[in-house]
């Protein structure tokens, strides 16, 4: 028992190496808890049509299913590949934030006046030149 316990705390991270962003012991139940918030806040707050909640819903389901089926943190980073938990925890924060501002300004709505003729073309591809 003593030389588990050994082994466990020495493969234990002691610093993110990320001011402000301390180790989070329990990093895997919350970045669960808070994929699942941004899931049921998404179905609550925005239409099913909104390009919006279609990436992030693919994106949030496609995370919680690989925290799910990982218990080890350093696989579960990896497979991810955007951070370390705790990092994933803050964007997934981030992300439930989001979607209570974008169910206010509501993007997927047209717009309250037709945009200017040639509003975007500058932004389109340029043609091809040989």
């Amino acid at each position: 028992m003593r030389i588990t316990r050994l082994l466990l705390q020495a493969t234990q991270k002691v610093t993110t190496g990320i001011v402000g962003i301390p180790v989070n012991p329990a990093a895997r139940p919350q970045l669960i808890g808070a994929y699942k918030t941004t899931l049921d806040e998404l179905k609550a707050k925005i239409p099913e049509t909104a390009a919006y909640r279609k990436a992030v819903e693919a994106i949030t389901a496609h995370r919680l299913k690989i925290v799910e089926e990982n218990d080890d943190t350093a696989t579960i980073e990896e497979l991810i590949g955007n951070g370390q938990i705790e990092e994933l925890i803050c964007q997934a924060e981030d992300e439930i934030k989001l979607i209570s501002k974008m169910a206010e300004w509501r993007p997927w709505e047209p717009l309250e006046e037709p945009a200017p003729p040639r509003q975007w073309e500058y932004f389109k591809k340029a043609p091809l030149t040989e």
